[in-house]
């Protein structure tokens, strides 16, 4: 390990970002987190438009009986006063790319996990992943067709695979030395009939090329397309291998596990980890 990796605090920081609706998921992703995290000291950080106290207090009370920290950040409206916002482009779109710019100075480094999500093995090895100067660390979803990821290059005119901004390993003093509002919100603007999902559409085009790739199978595993990680093995990344291996497990697209008709493979698991949340009696 590099010398700046032997200084990368101890606790795993983890941010999110949601509206009230959302709340019951990011208690299944607590409850996946201590699961699956034996022994490790983790915070959550919560970045929202103003959810009342009173909607916040199960998920305090869960990470209080889990032992981990629980941090929501309330972001003052006024700070996206010039910001092109719409019922498209929500304000929370830009949270985790800023998040640099509300979260404390003390911390270095963040994790940010898209609400959707089931954490099935350590994050340790990505928490202390040397990001070799890059502002982000993602991965990309292009093993099902390489056009789709041809497409994204040439709408967004970048020569890097395109990527997934639900799992962003983030470098908070690089972002705030070199993220800047004006800017996202200028890109918006200049590019608001080209972008079809608005903060992944940014990531990529206005910092793709200072992000670092990770491998998705692992990192940031779309859980919708088993058949696809097993074809491109070669058989390797069958259900035990994803069991034993990937830690971040991601309910991509429209069609989410907790509603009714979810036909992909991880469903089943997913409604065990909502049971093992209502049994913990943390309110869900």
């Amino acid at each position: 390990m590099e010398q700046n990796q032997k200084l990368l605090p101890y606790r795993i920081q983890i941010l999110t970002t949601l509206n009230q609706n959302y709340l019951p998921r990011l208690q299944v992703l607590i409850t996946s987190l201590h699961i699956n995290q034996p022994g490790e000291q983790l915070d959550i950080w919560l970045m929202h438009s103003g959810i009342p106290e009173e909607a916040l207090a199960p998920v305090s009370r869960q990470c209080q009986a889990f032992g981990f920290g629980f941090y929501p950040v309330e972001i003052d409206g006024s700070a996206f006063t010039d910001a092109p916002v719409s019922s498209q482009y929500p304000r929370e779109m830009y949270y985790r790319l800023l998040s640099g710019q509300f979260l404390p100075e003390r911390l270095h480094r963040i994790l940010y996990l898209d609400p959707d999500i089931l954490v099935i093995n350590s994050l340790r090895p990505l928490w202390e992943t040397d990001m070799q100067g890059h502002l982000f660390a993602a991965a990309a979803h292009t093993g099902k067709t390489e056009l789709a990821n041809n497409i994204n290059q040439l709408r967004l005119g970048t020569d890097h695979n395109y990527y997934n901004s639900g799992v962003l390993l983030i470098d908070l003093d690089r972002a705030r030395q070199e993220i800047r509002a004006e800017e996202l919100f200028e890109y918006v603007r200049e590019h608001a009939k080209e972008l079809l999902l608005p903060d992944q559409d940014i990531l990529n085009a206005v910092y793709g090329s200072r992000t670092l790739e990770i491998d998705d199978s692992i990192w940031n595993y779309d859980a919708r397309n088993y058949n696809n990680y097993l074809l491109r093995s070669a058989g390797m990344c069958d259900m035990d291998w994803v069991m034993q291996n990937t830690a971040v497990l991601h309910f991509c697209g429209r069609s989410k596990p907790w509603q009714k008709g979810y036909i992909h493979r991880f469903g089943l698991l997913y409604k065990h980890y909502e049971e093992l949340t209502r049994k913990n009696g943390s309110g869900y």
